[in-house]
């Protein structure tokens, strides 16, 4: 396949999304352990635009390079069909259909991908609806494994409508909690849709000030101080942080907080960073062929506008999970 090339969306430097170009690029080889698949459906993220623009500057090192970035091709959840396996490869084949996540290289006709991060795609979804779906291995992971959710448990989900709030609610709920999602007014009747339980309105409504207190909160967002976040637990509560803010400063001294208010208090704060697998892939699998949960897609664009999708998930009011169409 040496020679080949394929369309892709190309950055060369950190910026706004204006810095994203659609280009001709060769198309990428599959090491002895990887897969090349070819893309059918991308996700596109607020993940997605940090690794675009390269703040908050810690995050630059994990990403691929602290002056400019290290991967031509950004992306990370995608679905698509198997185009060639690597030599030691032995789970895929060509053909077939699959899901998952990289850490780049998604906006992109093609891509090469660990084998052992993807997994069939689940058999009741199209490919788009696929490519969204990596994005709940988040919330599964800090439900699960940060917050121990148990049957019972009170839930809420501070940002409740973004693309791993809305997973999140849905999780939740299939863990056996009760959830309470906070959102904006345009996303109550969506949220109760989902499964939420309850839903706080923040604009009518402070979910610290009084009201109920949880067994766990899941912050997407990082809008609010952890004084506030320690408020609504109860004593034996848990805060599970998955994101930091905009600034790496600001990052670092919250996550320095959380673990010194969780060394003397009863009450635990937990930052939190995804672990890509195929076991939890799986778990998503078989959940969204049950009918448990499912993605809850607010916009689609051509794999030439992918600047566009960025700006959108980028301003921080998604409904949803936004997808590339390849």
């Amino acid at each position: 396949m040496s020679g080949a090339s394929m369309h892709a969306i190309v950055r060369r430097r950190y910026g706004t999304p204006d810095v994203l170009s659609y280009e001709e690029i060769p198309r990428p080889l599959a090491g002895e352990h990887d897969v090349l698949v070819r893309v059918c459906a991308a996700g596109a993220s607020i993940g997605d635009h940090l690794i675009v623009t390269g703040k908050p500057y810690v995050v630059r090192p994990a990403i691929g390079g602290l002056i400019r970035p290290g991967h031509l091709v950004p992306g990370s959840a995608m679905a698509g069909r198997v185009e060639a396996a690597g030599a030691k490869v032995t789970t895929l084949r060509p053909g077939d259909e699959v899901f998952g996540e990289t850490t780049t290289g998604a906006f992109a006709e093609y891509v090469v991908v660990r084998a052992d991060r993807l997994a069939p795609k689940p058999r009741n979804q199209s490919f788009e609806e696929a490519a969204a779906t990596p994005w709940a291995v988040t919330p599964v992971q800090a439900l699960r494994d940060a917050g121990v959710v148990k049957a019972g448990h009170r839930v809420v989900i501070n940002g409740a409508s973004g693309g791993v709030g809305s997973w999140a609610v849905q999780i939740a709920r299939v863990f056996g909690a009760h959830v309470t999602a906070v959102c904006s007014t345009r996303n109550v009747a969506r949220m109760r849709a989902l499964g939420a339980d309850d839903v706080i309105d923040y604009t009518t409504t402070d979910f610290v000030t009084g009201g109920p207190r949880f067994d766990v909160m899941l912050d997407t967002v990082g809008n609010r101080s952890l004084l506030d976040c320690r408020r609504v637990l109860v004593p034996t509560g848990t805060f599970v942080s998955i994101s930091g803010g905009s600034s790496g400063l600001r990052w670092m001294r919250r996550l320095a907080a959380m673990i010194l208010i969780s060394s003397v208090s009863t009450r635990k704060l937990r930052p939190f960073i995804v672990s890509l697998n195929q076991k939890d892939l799986l778990v998503l699998k078989e959940l969204v062929e049950a009918g448990k949960i499912k993605p809850a897609i607010d916009r689609r664009y051509a794999l030439r506008d992918t600047a566009d999708a960025l700006r959108h998930v980028g301003e921080g009011h998604a409904q949803g999970q936004t997808v590339i169409q390849v």
